[in-house]
């Protein structure tokens, strides 16, 4: 494939489900591209998952589609700050990866433990604090090939994002 790289011109990896990390091809493909993009959405065995995901930070820059899903949701939160400072649990109903991406980043943001909770939804629909639920963000979820585009703008490593994997499978 490397052949076919032009120089200066950034290689993005789109992966559909679960990536076969360790395996030979996908180790290849990875070490070629600068940006790996997945939807953790996809995937089986959450948060287990998350766990080779963040072994692979150190390589490529990844985007999750899962995690641009919960853009909104993020600074929402962020917003009721102090008042979340001693938040000890979080309720969120949607998928099992975007449940698991805001507990991630709740207790990464926080540094303490915050117990998660799912109700499952097929989109994120709502967040409870403390039993207590969070304001709705302003505006409409933005699309699917909307998230997909902006991840495609997007070159640098996303550290907030890693250190919320790392979280969600600890």
């Amino acid at each position: 494939m490397e052949p076919l790289l032009l120089p200066d011109l950034p290689a993005f990896l789109r992966w559909r489900g679960l990536p076969p990390f360790g395996e030979s091809q996908f180790e290849g493909l990875i070490d070629v591209a600068d940006r790996l993009i997945v939807d953790s959405t996809e995937w089986p065995d959450l948060p287990r998952s998350y766990e080779r995901l963040s072994e692979i930070f150190d390589r490529i820059a990844v985007s999750d589609i899962a995690w641009a899903r919960t853009s909104r949701w993020r600074p929402q939160l962020a917003s009721l700050w102090p008042g979340i400072a001693n938040v000890k649990r979080i309720r969120v109903t949607g998928t099992a990866a975007q449940a698991h991406l805001l507990g991630g980043w709740l207790r990464s943001r926080l540094q303490h433990s915050v117990e998660l909770e799912q109700e499952p939804s097929d989109r994120l629909i709502g967040v409870e604090l403390d039993g207590e639920p969070a304001p709705f963000p302003p505006g409409d979820p933005p699309s699917g090939s909307d998230l997909l585009s902006e991840e495609l703008d997007k070159f640098g490593r996303d550290r907030i994002y890693e250190d919320a994997v790392r979280a969600a499978a600890a």
